[in-house]
């Protein structure tokens, strides 16, 4: 009787291939904010990483993929917060340390592109290239070889300050978000 097999048998959904089982969209979401969480917290020490936003995106992302049942707004506008600071931080930090020995814009654009530049001499070039592009930018200003040695380390010393900071900043955000995950 064809009634009794219609009764019997299943609906068939066309979206479900049969013999395919489904993988739980959440645990993609998990892995993805994961993934940015780490490279936002290499991205703090790398220059050529935006290391704030991409963590502050994978916590946001984590806390969407629980459905805002853990973290909630509060804390997530304490953590964007956070990342705006970081921001002001990491201008403060270059533009004082720079400044505070009368570094010039060539020293300031020197010390961004030798930035650049050390991320093909990692992990040496991370340190050593933005003391050279300032003093090499400072340099090219016509300033003479001490006071360019001098805007250098200067200016060399406030984007490894900022970077501290950036890192401590980075590392409240995860553990308010630590915390508020699991309490």
């Amino acid at each position: 009787n064809e009634n009794a097999i219609s009764k019997n048998t299943p609906p068939v959904n066309p979206q479900i291939t049969p013999g395919v089982s489904r993988v739980d969209p959440t645990f993609i979401y998990y892995m993805v904010a994961g993934l940015l969480v780490f490279l936002g917290l290499a991205g703090v020490v790398l220059p050529a990483l935006p290391g704030m936003p991409l963590l502050f995106a994978g916590l946001l992302l984590a806390a969407w993929a629980d459905g805002f049942q853990r973290v909630g707004w509060v804390m997530l506008t304490v953590l964007g917060a956070l990342t705006l600071l970081s921001f002001l931080v990491d201008f403060l930090a270059t533009v004082v340390g720079a400044k505070r020995v009368g570094a010039s814009r060539k020293a300031l654009w020197g010390s961004v592109l030798g930035s650049v530049a050390g991320l093909f001499f990692m992990p040496i070039g991370l340190f050593v290239g933005p003391f050279v592009g300032a003093l090499a930018g400072e340099y090219w200003h016509g300033r003479q070889l001490q006071q360019a040695t001098k805007v250098g380390f200067g200016t060399w010393l406030g984007i490894v300050l900022g970077t501290a900071a950036k890192l401590g900043l980075a590392l409240a955000m995860v553990g308010l978000f630590a915390a508020a995950w699991l309490f």
